[in-house]
Order: structure tokens, then sequence, then C-alpha cells
């Protein structure tokens, strides 16, 4: 029997409802009935009804759902007992906001592993959603998200909804991200006037609980911009920065010496600044290891580095 069918009929009966539990599982509706089918045509049973109270479990589903939450319970005993008593491999993973200063932590954690050990880690730039779903589906330790300051409370909502507990990590402004030889690189008062020629690298795939993604676009993206072009890796958008001189990104700041390998300039923006968070997100109770203690350890003093310039 898949295990996630279990997931998936604990969540149905703790919401009541099949939308909102798919909305919480992260996947359609029409998915999750599905699946509660093939679980009730497997079982032979019917483990739930529609009733005036929402959907509720049926007496055989009463029963059904105290053996699946025992048998969940028991298969993360197991895996929190076995994934730490691997003494001889060194583990690591997290799933991380595209930027730089965590990259940096990271790279210097590998540079002092371990070798005569086994090395396993998973180093993963994405978006708040994969990042929290990463989390959830225990693929990943560790999760980083970034959000702007107005909208942490929806984050911190259903975080704890879930299980997840979160950590503020860092609080900055957005600084304009651009290649020494772009015409404003020089210039002392940067306006959305000032941008509106010049093309902005961005991302198109933000997430916020709660906010519908023409909100959130409405949020991260200026109206005034008319030119954009969307990347969604990293080193593409540091090479586009470098080689063409027309265009600029919205970024965290970035250690010195990236922003000279580069060739670039951070300059800051006169009008009223977007703040930004990012947050550590892990399992409540999750047992850090000593690699993630040496990470965050790694990426206080990438912070520290990087604030002087930014302050």
């Amino acid at each position: 029997m898949n295990l996630l069918y279990l997931k998936y009929a604990v969540e149905v009966e703790k919401t009541k409802s099949i939308t909102k539990a798919a909305e919480n599982l992260f996947m359609g509706q029409p998915n999750l009935s599905r699946a509660i089918k093939e679980l009730e045509e497997t079982l032979g049973i019917r483990v739930f009804k529609r009733t005036s109270m929402g959907v509720t479990p049926t007496d055989k589903g009463m029963e059904f759902l105290s053996y699946a939450k025992n048998i969940l319970s028991q298969v993360d005993e197991m895996e929190t007992l076995y994934k730490h008593e691997k003494q001889d491999k060194l583990t690591f993973s997290i799933s991380v906001p595209r930027t730089a200063y965590i990259g940096q932590a990271f790279s210097n954690i590998v540079s002092r592993l371990d070798r005569s050990k086994g090395i396993e880690l998973r180093y993963n730039e994405t978006n708040n959603l994969n990042a929290i779903n990463n989390v959830l589906d225990d693929n990943y330790n560790l999760a980083m998200i970034r959000c702007q300051t107005s909208q942490e409370k929806y984050f911190v909502n259903m975080l704890k909804e879930k299980g997840l507990s979160a950590k503020s990590i860092w609080e900055f402004e957005f600084l304009l991200l651009m290649s020494k030889k772009h015409p404003l690189s020089h210039k002392e008062d940067i306006s959305y006037d000032d941008l509106s020629d010049f093309i902005e690298i961005a991302h198109d795939d933000y997430y916020v609980p709660s906010l519908s993604p023409s909100e959130i676009r409405k949020e991260e993206l200026a109206d005034i911009i008319d030119k954009r072009i969307f990347v969604y890796e990293r080193a593409s958008l540091l090479n586009l920065l470098s080689t063409t001189p027309t265009t600029y990104m919205w970024a965290a700041p970035l250690p010195q010496d990236l922003i000279d390998r580069h060739s670039l300039v951070q300059v800051p923006f006169t009008e009223p600044a977007r703040r930004y968070k990012d947050i550590l997100v892990y399992r409540n109770n999750y047992p850090f290891t000593d690699l993630d203690e040496a990470f965050l350890e790694e990426l206080e003093k990438s912070i520290s580095a990087v604030e002087p310039a930014y302050l």
C-alpha cells in the first residue's frame, strides 16, 4: 500500500475537506479525490462520507485511520533512528533561494569535509513552494525561503499548520545589481523612471500562502517596467548581467569577490525599497547534525562579510 495514500487520508480527516486537504498537500483536488477512491477500492471499505459537518470518516474509516496514524508514526521514528545512525557517511540536504551568500556558506563547509568518510550532500536552488515541499516530503532536512517582510505572517501560519519550524536568518533590502558598464552604474539617485529603458532580469515562480499569483506578481514586479527576461538559474543570471550592460536585477547583497569576478556593481535604490527576510525551515523536533550546525555558522560568517559593504 502506498504510504502517501495514508498521509492523504489523515490530512482529509484533519481538515474535514478534500479541497482544503489538497491545498495543504500542494496537489490538485481531482488528484486527491482519485487517490482516496483508489485507497478505498484497495481496502474494500468506504473511508469517508460527506455530512453537513464536511467530509468525515465512516466507522470502518475511523478504524483504518487509527492504524494509518500508527504506521506513519512508526515510519517517522524508524527514519529518524537510522538516518542519524550513519556515522560513516556525512549527509546534508537543503533547498534554498537563488542567492550567492548561501552558496558561499555551502562551499565553505564542502571545502572542509572529512574525505575519509562517505559524503552525500544535496544543495537545491529553487522557489519557496518546492523548498517547503522538499522538507514536507522528507527529501530534504532543511530549507531556506525568502519573502517580503510584509508577507512573513502568511508563511509563519502555514508552516505552523504543517508541523514545520521557522527561524529568521537575515533581513535586508534588495539592491540593484548590474554591470560596471551599465549606464546607471555611477548614478547616485536611481528611480523606476531611470530603469524603464533597461531590461530587468527576474524570476516568475514566486509563492506566498493565501495570496493569488496575480497578487504576488503585483507585489514583486513593478508595473512601470515592461522589459523583462525571466531566468531561473543563478550562473546564467550573473553571465547575463556581466555580458549585457543594458540589464539589471534586484538581488540580496552579494559577496564582494563574486561582484568583482563578474565585473558587477551593487547600487542602492532611492525610492522606498522592499525589505526581505530569509527564513530557515525544518521539521518540528528535527535534530540538527554537526554538519547542519557548521553550515549555520558559515551562514553567519557569510552574512557578516556582506553586511559592512551593504550597510
